[in-house]
């Protein structure tokens, strides 16, 4: 599950932290107690957890419940929080595993920061984790068309050197399978493929992610760069790094070292570096958004990953693919595609490229009898067909509407888009569209996609 369990006796603090978090885009789950906690648990293992020291008619106390966790749910990280809290207790806590410690009464901002902070963690950890078990993905590089393997030829000669690549395309086209395909066939395949996802870990968290932190009560804890010793560090979407850590990594480029936050140590790393962008850092440079220099030791050998509208000689194979992938993940229906559903897949617009493709397979598949050919009817309200150059495809859906009811539907997609582009963080949204945060707060309201702020400062401790 991707939810936040809070678990604390009072009644008023668990609503309040929870309603606070949902209006920052987070699910949540509460409970009251030990037994609580555990049935929660047992539910379904949740993002993080943030769990009160000191709770009232529960078999268990909060360190018991981390001892728990951390021995059936190593992943979860834990934020623990007490109104009585010192010294002794919150070193307590971290020896058992805790993520941090916080004493009530205590800021919602400092509370934010801190569970951005482990969401953040957490996610790169359990993505970093699933890669390197090799689990299943969809993401094989596949095609005949000619563009196709004008890409993969232009791979394979990458992936022989040890060059920096920088592969641009639409978001979609398969930039990352491409840095994967030249990892894996490279000198490094045997050693760790490490992503950092520019574009969704908040900017004031980024370097401490990059390069990790040093405590007296934690010790050591290496990030990203240096858990991609020997191997690729991918950039993705490069262009969504913040203006301040850009000449911290042009320094670790031309170094090969770097210091962890807190720490005076140097640590020395060997990486090859790929990165992807689907902007034009020309323009970005020009505004003043990406430093020259970075782009310099970026850019050494650049690389053009085609649209799908560019392969559509290339839809069949995939669309088979992407059928065969959730037959056997997900025990969905094995269905043909006929030539006039093919012929409809070829025509549809698709500005989500092979990302869309793969969506709009898994939708008729999960939605569909079961039975028989997918038809060309049951594309329909996936995508447009005819669609081309930069004319916006409107659907029977939206050119039904009256003005009014028409720009609130697109608003209403637009900005559910948006959210869920930042991984639910109402505050990158905002900044992203051009709006003040309590504005964007008002217009979601008035939509009916989340509800709006609430007005509390602080949290009471007991």
């Amino acid at each position: 599950m991707s939810d936040i369990l809070i678990v604390d006796d009072e009644k008023d603090i668990r609503e309040l932290i929870a309603d606070i978090l949902r209006d920052e885009g987070f699910q949540t789950r509460m409970a009251a107690n030990s037994d609580q906690a555990v049935a929660e648990l047992n539910v379904g293992e949740p993002a993080l957890m943030i769990l009160d020291i000191w709770l009232k008619d529960s078999k268990m106390d909060g360190i018991d419940i981390l001892k728990q966790v951390k021995r059936n749910n190593p992943d979860v990280p834990v934020v623990i929080i007490s109104g009585h809290g010192n010294i002794e207790i919150a070193v307590a806590a971290i020896k058992q595993g805790a993520y941090d410690f916080i004493e009530k009464p205590f800021n919602i901002d400092q509370l934010l920061v801190v569970i951005r902070r482990a969401m953040e963690t957490s996610r790169l950890r359990r993505e970093n984790t699933t890669l390197k078990r090799g689990e299943a993905r969809s993401g094989e590089m596949l095609g005949n068309s000619a563009q196709f393997r004008r890409l993969r030829e232009q791979l394979d000669k990458v992936s022989k050197s040890n060059g920096r690549v920088m592969l641009t395309g639409e978001p979609g086209a398969g930039k990352e399978l491409a840095a994967r395909y030249v990892h894996a066939h490279s000198a490094r395949a045997r050693a760790p493929f490490i992503t950092v996802p520019c574009a969704t870990v908040e900017p004031e968290h980024l370097e401490e992610i990059l390069f990790g932190r040093e405590t007296p009560e934690r010790g050591i804890e290496p990030g990203l760069l240096e858990q991609a010793h020997g191997g690729v560090i991918y950039f993705d979407e490069v262009a969504d790094m913040p203006l301040g850590t850009q000449p911290k990594i042009l320094r670790v480029l031309t170094e090969q070292q770097f210091q962890r936050a807190g720490g005076t140590d140097k640590v020395r790393v060997d990486l090859r570096v790929i990165s992807s962008t689907n902007r034009d850092l020309a323009v970005e440079i020009a505004a003043g958004r990406f430093r020259q220099e970075l782009y310099d030791r970026l850019n050494v050998v650049p690389v053009a990953v085609p649209s799908l509208s560019e392969r559509r000689d290339d839809i069949l194979l995939l669309a088979e693919h992407f059928i065969e992938h959730f037959h056997a993940a997900q025990g969905l229906p094995q269905r043909d595609l006929p030539e006039e559903t093919l012929a409809t897949l070829q025509a549809m617009s698709w500005p989500g490229n092979i990302r869309q493709l793969r969506n709009v397979i898994e939708r008729v598949l999960i939605l569909g009898d079961g039975t028989g050919p997918i038809q060309p009817a049951e594309l329909e309200s996936q995508g447009s067909a005819g669609a081309s150059g930069d004319a916006l495809a409107l659907g029977p859906q939206i050119t039904s509407l009256a003005l009014r009811e028409a720009r609130e539907l697109f608003e209403r997609e637009y900005l559910l888009a948006q959210i869920n582009r930042f991984g639910g963080n109402i505050s990158r949204t905002a900044q992203f569209v051009g709006m003040e945060r309590s504005a964007l707060h008002r217009k979601l309201k008035s939509l009916g996609v989340v509800g709006g702020m609430r007005a509390e400062e602080e949290m009471m401790g007991k």
